[in-house]
């Protein structure tokens, strides 16, 4: 445990002893067990403490040099570094910082260019596409007219024929590309021509995967889409939160988009834990960081498939990969659940073209606490064999402790 979250520790001993139970046996949980999820990670003792700074107690609505409140001096340089940053990191005109997650920034990317009804092409929600790109308990499956897209039955890849059919067919304001469960890299050019072919702007959710671009292990949508959303967590390996960047042209309408169309005031502790990973990301130790947790997913995807799993396209470019535990007897709910029991954490996702339901895994945070290939290998294995009930929870678990005791996320 870092040296911020002991002093933490000891001040809610005192002051709620049973907030701080809580929050200890979280940290026991997440250094005990496997995190596999394919949306989270481990931020840095520097992520944290910005986290936890005086800048928590700082109201700052509006930008830096047009705030509401007095007293912003810092909280102005604060969010001023992470614009900088995140430009510089992305090669972006214009970055706006301020979103409270990556569905905020994406109802803010969806108030700055479209109205209420207007149509959207996006990824189907059975094919890796997110809340945000249509679904009905959504405000954007309210709000707007979406069309879904999806993936070919053979490959898993995107149906690039059916992308572009419907988009002549419906003629949608807008076309989204990015999702939660599609382990391939998104074709941004591609999107870009069949956006401008209909005359539709293109917005990117880049939220799974804006950490290997900072990385420079993924292909950049910056160059392509009118606006890029993201989350400043998952691979980013930052505080929880979202952020927008675009060009110059549209920046007025995104900012007016976030405040004070969409959110209020800053949350002036989290813009600053940004600005912190965001010069994390810039350097090399980064991105070879990025590299590895790459390396790590197609690792681990291959020793899935040796063990008899089915893997959705046949692998993965990215840090997450989707399979489907069908073959080793089991379906996705239940094998989520025993694997939990044993001490692995991940998800579940929809399986495209199919009834049941999928695993969904990432190696982020894994990788964030130094295992590589050869770990990959042996979480293959000891996944497949819960799994197929060859393993105990009790012994399994006891291999999972020993693995997470050696490669802790927290050293020291």
């Amino acid at each position: 445990m870092p040296v911020t979250q002991t002093l933490e520790a000891d001040v809610l001993r005192r002051q709620d002893p049973e907030l701080a139970e809580i929050l200890l046996a979280e940290a026991h949980r997440q250094s005990t067990t496997l995190q596999l999820t394919a949306a989270e990670n481990f931020a840095s003792p520097a992520v944290l403490a910005a986290l936890g700074s005086p800048l928590a107690n700082k109201y700052a609505e509006g930008y830096p040099g047009a705030r509401h409140h007095g007293g912003c001096e810092f909280a102005d340089a604060a969010e001023r570094l992470a614009v900088e940053r995140a430009r510089a990191l992305f090669g972006a005109e214009h970055a706006n910082v301020q979103a409270h997650s990556g569905s905020s920034a994406v109802l803010a990317a969806y108030a700055a260019l479209l109205r209420p009804g207007d149509t959207v092409l996006a990824m189907g929600l059975p094919h890796g596409g997110h809340l945000t790109h249509g679904s009905p308990a959504n405000f954007s499956g309210r709000w707007f007219d979406f069309v879904g897209y999806g993936v070919d039955a053979e490959t898993g890849l995107i149906d690039r024929d059916q992308v572009r059919t419907l988009a002549r067919a419906h003629r949608p304001k807008a076309v989204v590309c990015g999702s939660i469960a599609y382990p391939r890299h998104i074709d941004h050019a591609f999107f870009r021509e069949v956006a401008d072919e209909v005359g539709a702007y293109l917005i990117a959710d880049a939220a799974h995967t804006v950490g290997l671009v900072a990385g420079r292990v993924a292909p950049s949508p910056v160059p392509y889409a009118d606006i890029v959303c993201a989350t400043t967590h998952k691979v980013l390996r930052g505080p929880r939160g979202g952020m927008i960047l675009c060009g110059d042209e549209l920046a007025g309408r995104v900012d007016r988009a976030v405040f004070p169309f969409t959110q209020g005031g800053a949350q002036m502790h989290t813009i600053a834990a940004k600005a912190v990973a965001f010069g994390e990301a810039a350097t090399p130790a980064f991105a070879a960081y990025a590299r590895r947790v790459v390396a790590n997913a197609r690792t681990l995807a291959a020793g899935l498939a040796a063990q008899g799993l089915a893997v959705t396209t046949g692998g993965t470019d990215t840090h997450l990969l989707t399979a489907d535990p069908a073959p080793l007897g089991v379906d996705g709910r239940s094998a989520r659940g025993r694997l939990a029991a044993a001490g692995m954490v991940l998800d579940c996702c929809a399986l495209p073209h199919g009834d049941g339901r999928g695993l969904r895994l990432g190696t982020a945070a894994v990788t964030t606490q130094g295992m590589g290939e050869a770990e990959m290998t042996r979480i293959a294995a000891l996944l497949a064999g819960v799994l197929r009930g060859r393993t105990e929870s009790t012994r399994a678990r006891a291999e999972v402790r020993e693995l997470t005791g050696r490669f802790p996320p927290y050293p020291g």
